[in-house]
């Protein structure tokens, strides 16, 4: 891998409601969500919109980072992704 390659990423699902993932591979995991085999969140909540994404140099960053973005209220995460 590469410098960056570890990706943590919020998507806008169908519904409205927002998740947060971590990935090495963007485009791949944004269309396994949009495909219905992504996380089990995300199956019905398709399409998915990718709204935001942060990279990092290592794995243990960007998992904290995700942690760091999940425990955000539904506010402050609209803030983070453009979304107010």
């Amino acid at each position: 891998m590469t410098e960056a390659d570890h990706v943590v990423y919020v998507l806008e699902c169908a519904d409205g409601s927002l998740y947060t993932g971590y990935t090495t591979d963007l485009e791949r995991r944004v269309a396994e969500h949009d495909a219905g085999e992504g996380a089990k969140y995300t199956r019905g909540r398709a399409p998915v919109e990718l709204r935001y994404h942060e990279r990092y140099e290592s794995r243990s960053a960007a998992m904290s980072r995700e942690y760091e973005i999940k425990q955000l209220s539904r506010r402050e995460k609209e803030r983070l992704v453009g979304l107010e």
